[in-house]
């Protein structure tokens, strides 16, 4: 393909490949390395706003850090005259608007495993504070081989775009974003956070699902967008979970939506047993959207007591009293008239006839009246007897039923290894004894235990209760060992969890419970205290590291000399601070790697560098150890290590020898 003309200094236009409301995208080069990349040209009606390249400079560098699997890396920002690009990797699978336009909808397991895709995305960027505003199939691009299962095959793009143009004021003639996929709160107030990315992700799942959004159908772009704030969400025939899930992201409340990372992780769960499930037919639009509940008006009676107190000539009330409100002039005086009333017809009485009195019948007679009744009463006399002699049978044993069980559900933000723990109570009152099960997933990366947790007793209760592990590799937690000084911890040993998995472990917990709320309260105790002791920066070591591990720093020497292999040493990071003693990995590898690498990556499987230097360094092909070629003043190394994705080390310079 030739590329002609030139984009700023380092890049050069080939062909158009798409376009958009914010502009047209170019298939380009770049120069200096001859990777192929996507710059955005941003129309020139955006570039009449005077602020709007100040805005673009001021944020590059948030846009440029942006650095996820499920985010189209931004490279630049280019200002050349007229002009104001963006250029972003190249993704050449198209959008998943293109694959909706082929295949209308998808399998629920292929479309949730997408949606669970565009939410890792969504979530790295809320972690770095920048909401998108307008996640729609055409701001999802694919890779070539998404469907393979590959974690990164989704990619969301135009941040930049949604972050930085959209600031521009509203305005009473235009909706800024797309009405199919806007949020209710964006459209009645016009501010949107990170909830509205979520509602986005669902209407894109939705549409995934059912072959159209939610609320497309007749109408302006105003009445599509008013159905968002007004009306209920068809609903879907899909699995009981999967429609709870989308029923929360499409939630009118943004505080009753999951939290980005929430879902992702809910969807990658519900995506492995989606298995079988076919692709539902497709989805056809109400005849007319059912309206959400709004708050009742109540009519109230005026005390006329309170009215008293207004002159004849209209004086205002004074302290205390309503004052009516003022419905207007009338358009007529209401008239009273009397209604007249007919008069009741009189029942005309014919003439008695004279007849003479009939004879009386046999039975009419005293002595056949007085014989009845004497036989009467013998009857009731000779009853009661019998029901005083006779044994009474016995009344059936009345069956109680057994009391209903109560459950309860509580579940965790995912931790930065990428470890999801969600937690399910079952209560059984006839035998008193709470059915635990405790879920872990995981996202990018296989986990493997041990694994924390505590099971608190009631909060009048003075020791720990008693359980029934359904696995006995589980035991106690050392704190001598572990430093972890919880009370009622347990050490869960024995589970390993494949990437975008999930495993599960159960235990009996015997201790009486009155009622759903006192369980509710107990499992999110549970779940609380787990957290707080996985958190605590007073503890320092090594011990349970995928619930622990905040983050990981890559150390190289401030110099290395060229043609030399550069050592590289993983820090982890705990919530007491880095822990340069106990590294995670070095490079080049001696031996059998850590057992925290195996816990939250893996092995050395889940390790991988690459070079941030242009070309100034070379990486083996497992990927494990760099090398330095040329020099170069200033140069990075990135990796990867399980679910941390976007680690950077620090500045280092490639020397010649004696340099």
């Amino acid at each position: 393909m030739e590329y002609s003309e030139a984009l700023g200094a380092s890049y050069r236009l080939g062909e158009p490949i798409g376009s958009g409301a914010a502009g047209q995208v170019w298939r380009a080069v770049d120069v200096r390395s001859g990777e192929t990349v996507a710059a955005k040209i941003l129309r020139p009606e955006h570039l009449a706003d005077p602020t709007l390249v100040e805005r673009f400079v001021r944020e590059r560098s948030i846009l440029t850090g942006l650095q996820h699997p499920n985010i189209v890396t931004v490279r630049d920002l280019v200002v050349e005259g007229d002009r104001l690009a963006i250029v972003m990797d190249y993704v050449a699978g198209g959008s998943l608007r293109d694959v909706l336009a082929t295949y209308r909808n998808l399998p629920p397991q292929v479309a949730t495993g997408l949606a669970a895709e565009v939410l890792e995305g969504i979530a790295a960027a809320h972690r770095r504070d920048v909401s998108h505003r307008d996640i729609k199939p055409d701001n999802v691009l694919l890779m070539e081989d998404w469907l393979t299962g590959r974690s990164d095959g989704a990619k969301v793009t135009d941040f930049g775009i949604a972050r930085i143009v959209t600031e521009r004021p509203r305005t009473s003639t235009g909706l800024l974003g797309t009405p199919e996929y806007m949020s209710p709160e964006l459209i009645s107030s016009g501010v949107a956070g990170p909830e509205a990315d979520v509602y986005g992700a669902g209407v894109l799942l939705y549409e995934m699902l059912a072959g159209r959004t939610p609320f497309a159908g007749p109408g302006t772009d105003f009445t599509v967008a008013y159905r968002h704030v007004s009306s209920q969400v068809p609903s879907l025939d899909v699995p009981t979970d999967l429609g709870a899930l989308l029923h929360r992201m499409l939630a009118k409340d943004p505080r009753a939506r999951p939290t980005a990372a929430d879902a992702a992780v809910a969807l990658h769960r519900l995506s492995a047993a989606l298995t079988d499930v076919p692709e539902l037919p497709l989805q056809t639009g109400p005849e007319e959207f059912t309206q959400t509940e709004r708050p009742a008006t109540a009519i109230r009676g005026i005390d006329e007591s309170q009215t008293e107190s207004a002159g004849a000539g209209g004086e205002a009330p004074g302290p205390g009293t309503t004052s009516l409100p003022d419905l207007g002039a009338p358009v007529g005086a209401t008239m009273h008239r009397p209604m007249p009333r007919r008069p009741a017809p009189v029942a005309e009485v014919a003439e008695e006839s004279i007849e003479e009195p009939a004879p009386r019948v046999w039975w009419k007679r005293p002595w056949v009246i007085a014989a009845g009744v004497g036989a009467l009463i013998l009857i009731i006399v000779l009853t009661v007897v019998l029901i005083k002699v006779l044994p009474r049978p016995k009344p059936p044993p009345e069956q109680k039923s057994a009391p209903p069980v109560i459950q309860a559900t509580q579940q965790d933000q995912a931790t930065p290894t990428g470890l999801g723990i969600s937690r399910k109570a079952e209560y059984d009152p006839s035998s008193a004894t709470i059915k635990l099960t405790i879920t872990y997933t995981a996202q990018k990366a296989p986990l493997s235990g041990p694994f924390f947790e505590v099971i608190p007793g009631l909060p009048k209760q003075s020791g720990c209760p008693t359980v029934s592990w359904t696995d006995g590799a589980q035991k106690e937690n050392l704190p001598s060992v572990t430093g972890i000084t919880q009370r009622c911890g347990w050490s869960i040993d024995g589970v390993d969890v494949e990437k975008q998995n999930s495993q599960e472990v159960s235990v009996d917990v015997h201790q009486k419970i009155t009622d759903q709320s006192q369980l509710q309260d107990w499992l999110d105790a549970a779940g609380q205290a787990t957290t707080d002791a996985m958190s605590d920066s007073d503890v320092s070591g090594t011990a349970y590291p995928v619930q622990r591990l905040q983050d990981i720093q890559v150390n190289t020497p401030s110099r290395i000399v060229s043609q030399r292999t550069l050592p590289i040493t993983l820090v982890p990071v705990w919530p007491s601070g880095e822990d340069a003693v106990n590294p995670l990995y070095k490079s080049p590898a001696v031996g059998q790697p850590s057992e925290m690498l195996t816990a939250v990556a893996g092995g050395e499987d889940g390790v991988r560098f690459s070079d941030g230097c242009s070309g100034a360094l070379t990486v083996s092909s497992d990927g494990l150890t760099v090398t330095a070629l040329s020099q170069a003043p200033e140069c990075t190394v990135n990796a990867q290590v399980g679910n941390f994705t976007d680690l950077t080390s620090s500045p280092f310079a490639v020397v010649t020898r004696g340099g």
